[in-house]
């Protein structure tokens, strides 16, 4: 019998962690459900399955260590395919067959707030990597179920202000992918730019799923720009930047890393290349928690933890997760889980930097406050934090961090 790709995740789905926890604990009901809903196919590719395999590994670890207030974490898998429609129906299954009770690891922007909705239908947390503004306030968040592991696109927006500012340019224009995330970094580019005093000289959105931009970036060209910021994805990236050279224009690029793989840089080369900024939030890299998060990277996926900063998100969610479980203590209900959420990341409490940590403060009647993997968290009332952001220049073969710039 052949299996599709989808059909093959669902079957691995439910014995993903299931299979390697003992019957009895099954049995008497001691577990948390987590639904791994991550982009395995799609614009989010490049990242899903490391994120993917991060909430699994971190899981593993929690329940080798003894489970979350003596709860084991099983985790049920599936691909969003960085398409709102089908994580609609992926988290359904979750949601509903799964009967999953937290859904981790959504990336885009649209995939977050198709699948929001139906968390608070059903009272699930759900821990994301997007960076729609919406997210943070009603009716998305009404219900204060949704924790935002990334920057909000207007921070994304803030930065890359920050770095337009300090490379020197002055006559800045934007592209945008017509969605939440493209149209939110831009806008947010913009907002933080004028604050200061700037203009921008040229605003476009394009549609997706187009073999060719040229139409919408003479538009931008036209004003004459000296740099043009971008909220894109990987196959636009590509075609716009190759129309660019090929136009024999001298601007710079200032995009979102997010935008680019290993494909995009080899096909268009270091000559393209050369003339683009790439902006990241960077990890917490001096904390002890990316360096177990970076050890078991290297273990899953042969590569070190720097390569794929949404999976420390991840890891992060997970570990997180257990903690407001340990917290809520013993049978806790869900509502009681949530509540203790933006409790155990802080800023107040003891420094942890495990699950183990972290348990054990808990249990001598400490109040918490994780730090984590991919950045020190500090969840704001809204359930959003504030990374670092590093500025990426092509130098040799591939983008290398020059500075990190703090908003």
């Amino acid at each position: 019998m052949k299996l599709d790709r989808r059909q093959a995740l669902q079957m691995m789905a439910a014995g993903t962690l299931a299979a390697a926890m003992p019957r009895t604990a099954l049995a008497q009901g001691a577990e948390y459900r987590i639904g791994a809903l991550c982009p395995i196919t799609g614009a989010g590719s490049t990242f899903g399955t490391g994120m993917q395999k991060m909430i699994v590994a971190a899981a593993a670890e929690i329940n080798a260590a003894g489970g979350a207030a003596g709860r084991t974490l099983t985790v049920f898998q599936d691909d969003t395919q960085t398409q709102p429609q089908a994580a609609v129906l992926a988290a359904k299954k979750l949601l509903e067959v799964n009967e999953v009770q937290a859904i981790l690891g959504t990336w885009s922007s649209g995939v977050s707030l198709a699948v929001i909705p139906l968390c608070n239908d059903a009272g699930a947390i759900l821990m994301n990597t997007s960076g729609a503004p919406a997210l943070s306030v009603a009716p998305a968040n009404a219900k204060h179920l949704s924790y935002r592991f990334q920057a909000t696109n207007d921070r994304f927006g803030r930065a890359f202000a920050e770095i337009a500012k300090r490379e020197g340019f002055k006559k800045p224009a934007t592209m945008a992918f017509n969605n939440a995330s493209g149209i939110g970094n831009t806008e947010g580019f913009a907002k933080a730019w004028k604050a200061d005093g700037g203009t921008v000289e040229k605003v476009v959105v394009y549609e997706p799923n187009q073999p060719s931009y040229r139409s919408e970036l003479q538009s931008v060209l036209d004003g004459e720009p000296d740099v043009i910021v971008m909220g894109s994805y990987v196959a636009d990236t590509a075609i716009i930047l190759r129309e660019w050279f090929q136009s024999g224009a001298t601007n710079k690029f200032i995009i979102p890393r997010w935008a680019f793989n290993v494909d995009t840089v080899a096909t268009l080369g270091p000559e393209v290349m050369a003339n683009v900024i790439t902006v990241e939030s960077v990890a917490n890299e001096s904390s002890p928690a990316f360096a177990a998060f970076d050890a078991l990277y290297r273990k899953e996926m042969g590569e070190p933890g720097t390569a794929n900063n949404y999976a420390a998100m991840t890891y992060d969610m997970t570990v997180l997760l257990a903690l407001a479980i340990e917290a809520a203590g013993p049978g806790a209900d869900n509502a009681a889980i949530n509540a203790k959420i933006v409790e155990v990341s802080g800023p107040d409490g003891e420094v942890v930097t495990s699950f183990a940590a972290g348990r054990d403060a808990l249990k001598a009647g400490k109040s918490i406050n994780y730090d984590g993997a991919s950045s020190v968290l500090d969840l704001d009332a809204f359930g959003d934090v504030t990374p670092d952001f590093g500025a990426f220049f092509f130098e040799g073969d591939a983008f290398q961090r020059r500075y990190v710039v703090q908003i």
